[in-house]
């Protein structure tokens, strides 16, 4: 059983380090500018994830969807630890590109949102509310 379960970590930590590629070029491209290029991500970043999933589904099967922590130390296995180790940095590691990503995409789109506004204001009349403020 640990055999296995070692096997699954070494191919969720490779599925996790091809995601952490692809979500990187994703910010190359989100820093460049490249709208086809961060399309093109897109399908690749999904089929990452779903291999990702696949390898959580056959480790959750192996352990009987009991937490990791507490097999790891029953187990006293130094290989086992090393991988539970490298696969907890590899999850934050990508979550703090995916992270930075979205805050990137949400500033170019703040960006712009405000650029269309003053390019082409709202042309409504401005009208005041109950409290004396302007309703834009």
């Amino acid at each position: 059983m640990m055999q296995k379960l070692n096997d699954v970590m070494i191919n969720e930590t490779q599925s996790l380090k091809v995601l952490l590629l692809e979500l990187e070029n994703q910010h190359k491209n989100i820093v460049t500018n490249d709208i086809f290029g961060m399309e093109a991500c897109v399908n690749k970043i999904k089929a990452a994830n779903k291999n990702i999933a696949h390898m959580e589904v056959l480790r959750r099967k192996i352990t009987e969807n009991k937490a990791m922590g507490p097999i790891i130390e029953a187990a006293k296995n130094p290989e086992l630890e090393k991988n539970f180790h490298a696969i907890k940095l590899l999850l934050q590691a990508v979550v703090l590109q995916k992270d930075t990503n979205e805050l990137l995409i949400r500033q170019g789109l703040s960006f712009t949102n405000r650029m269309l506004n003053v390019l082409n204001p709202v042309r409504e009349a401005k009208t005041y509310n109950g409290y004396g403020k302007v309703k834009k």
